[in-house]
């Protein structure tokens, strides 16, 4: 690996281990806790390629572990297993890398429509929800659904309205990534522990998958706008702080040279 890799690496990497031990990468959101530690990993996948991204990763399923051991709840237990919190996160940077080098080749009717198709799907479930729970009387729960309806159309248009090629990359990148990690890591939850984890928060052990389903909405949506703010801004500053102002001297080849 070149220096520069090393470094991203490591910098992006204690900044996982740093938030994960510290209340600077969760947000509370009702039971549980929506975290913004995998941004570190998408920005070093972006910035680096697919092998920095995937180390990052590992790092910080590593810090999910140590979080568990460290500040232990009723629920954390689950992060103990590699599957959940290692395998999940390592997939992070894979997948950040390859939809960012996807739609920076993309022209630009495509990709728009492939992101309005994606949060139109999105929408389309928080509408069903909204419903669903305005019907059953969980007026707080139809709100907050229509929040993040509101969320996610404004993100469309913020994002057609300040469409560059590199950028837009960066920001399906940063929402695609983030949603790997919530659905991978529900999903390894549910499979592994399911209702038995869901009963540790008073859940009805049958509504296990109904459950699960709601907190990746919920804190998937927070994630992934997180992301895409955040990650934006982080990467477009590090590309002009970095790799322009700093670019590194190209040494002429021995031909060259002669």
């Amino acid at each position: 690996m070149k220096t520069r890799k090393i470094a991203i690496a490591g910098i992006m990497g204690a900044l996982c281990i740093v938030m994960a031990l510290t209340p600077i990468g969760y947000i509370p959101i009702g039971p549980t806790k929506a975290t913004i530690i995998h941004i570190p990993v998408i920005v070093a996948a972006i910035l680096e390629g697919p092998l920095v991204g995937a180390i990052v990763g590992l790092i910080f399923g590593l810090s999910s572990i140590l979080n568990a051991l460290l500040f232990p709840t009723v629920t954390s237990y689950v992060f103990l297993n590699p599957l959940v919190s290692v395998v999940p996160r390592i997939l992070v940077g894979l997948v950040a890398y390859l939809v960012f080098a996807l739609f920076k080749k993309m022209k630009k009717p495509l990709s728009v429509t492939l992101l309005t198709l994606m949060l139109f799907a999105i929408a389309y479930y928080l509408l069903n929800q909204s419903i669903s729970n305005f019907q059953a009387g969980n007026i707080f729960y139809a709100i907050f659904n229509i929040f993040l309806l509101l969320v996610v159309f404004g993100a469309e248009v913020y994002t057609i309205l300040n469409y560059e090629s590199k950028n837009f990359a960066v920001a399906i990148s940063a929402a695609v990534a983030t949603l790997t990690n919530t659905v991978l890591v529900l999903t390894m939850i549910g499979v592994f522990y399911g209702s038995e984890w869901v009963a540790k928060l008073g859940v009805e052990p049958s509504m296990a998958k109904d459950f699960l389903v709601g907190i990746g909405v919920a804190n998937g949506i927070p994630e992934t706008v997180a992301a895409v703010i955040i990650g934006s801004v982080v990467v477009e500053a590090l590309m002009k702080l970095v790799y322009k102002k700093n670019k590194p001297v190209e040494v002429p080849k021995d031909s060259e040279a002669e």
